[in-house]
């Protein structure tokens, strides 16, 4: 039998800790999809575009560091993440897990998955070095102005890369954050 699994999330941006869970996951399934929806109750930072090329640069390069292991792929939908998981015949959504406030919502996520769509939710630990990262924290860390160098351990390179464009774009609204919370 083959297992597939769909870790799903907005990944807006995608964090190294993002990578850490897909890369725990390779040894417990045959083929996992990086799935990068659409959370209606954020506005993204980035297109879904950028995500898939963000996602698709370190999926290549954790593939090339550790062939061994399952399958990735990289696809974006919308929807419902059950649709989608069932769509693609998965066995399970993966959820990756920082601390017991992300298992609290978590655990009522994959409950209600379970019993709507009939898919099981496998959770992972994540290490220990990313516990406290999320997208969302980096995204307020750019969007006051924080020192995006700094983010190296906790996103990769090409994240900084386009924080710091879209910081530097007078129409981005990352931009215009910035300079509203500089200090005078």
């Amino acid at each position: 039998m083959h297992h597939l699994a769909v870790y799903a999330g907005s990944f807006d941006p995608i964090t190294l800790g993002h990578i850490d869970v897909l890369e725990r996951s390779r040894s417990i399934f045959d083929e996992v999809i990086l799935a990068i929806g659409i959370n209606i109750d954020k506005p993204p930072l980035f297109t879904i575009e950028e995500r898939r090329e963000f996602a698709q640069i370190l999926v290549e390069r954790l593939l090339q560091k550790n062939p061994k292991g399952a399958k990735i792929r990289v696809e974006s939908y919308n929807g419902l993440t059950t649709d989608f998981a069932r769509k693609q015949n998965a066995s399970a959504i993966i959820r990756g897990i920082r601390n017991v406030t992300d298992l609290a919502s978590e655990c009522q996520l994959a409950i209600t998955n379970r019993q709507v769509a009939e898919i099981e939710t496998v959770f992972i630990l994540t290490g220990e070095s990313f516990a406290y990262v999320s997208s969302s924290l980096i995204k307020q860390i750019a969007a006051f102005g924080g020192d995006l160098q700094r983010l190296s351990a906790l996103v990769p390179p090409e994240v900084i890369a386009a924080l710091e464009s879209k910081r530097r774009d007078p129409n981005d609204p990352l931009s215009r954050l910035a300079k509203e919370s500089a200090p005078d």
